[in-house]
């Protein structure tokens, strides 16, 4: 039996050798991406990385208050944490989709508990990607890859 931290080695010596084979895409430069996470660590990690792509970065550290900039801003990508204080990450979710404003917002779900029921339920309501904490830097922008387009825009793929 193997331990996960071999494992996890593994994968990501695989991981060194793909960034250095392919190039990183990017979005436009003033992109906006909305971090909703109640861990100011995890806010100012992921706004960093960002920032230094040349996106524009709301945070927002509970869910009523990621509901309001999401209305009010527009952002292209939205990093939601699952547990928060007040309405918790599902339920920021589902009025995100019911909402005509928000509703084709690309979310990719973060959580530091990887349930396979987490995960489940995040896309049965909408998530367009989960992502684990910790986190890295490529899994990141590898993440946000997925909505680029060809125009350098955020899309999301389904709805």
């Amino acid at each position: 039996m193997t331990s996960g931290r071999i494992d996890n080695t593994v994968d990501e010596s695989a991981n060194q050798d793909e960034r250095r084979r392919n190039k990183r895409v990017n979005a436009r430069p003033g992109t906006k991406m909305l971090i909703i996470d109640d861990s100011k660590t995890v806010c100012t990690l992921l706004k960093k990385m960002l920032v230094q792509n040349q996106y524009e970065v709301g945070i927002a550290l509970d869910g009523e208050a990621g509901l309001k900039l999401a209305k009010e801003h527009q952002p292209g990508l939205i990093f939601l944490d699952i547990v928060l204080p007040g309405i918790n990450g599902f339920q920021v979710l589902r009025q995100l989709r019911k909402d005509p404003k928000t509703k084709n917002i690309p979310v990719i779900m973060i959580s530091g508990n990887v349930l396979a029921t987490e995960k489940y339920y995040a896309e049965r309501i909408g998530a367009d990607d989960f992502m684990k904490k910790p986190f890295s830097r490529y899994e990141v922008f590898h993440r946000i890859e997925n909505f680029i387009g060809v125009d350098k825009r955020i899309r999301r793929i389904a709805s």
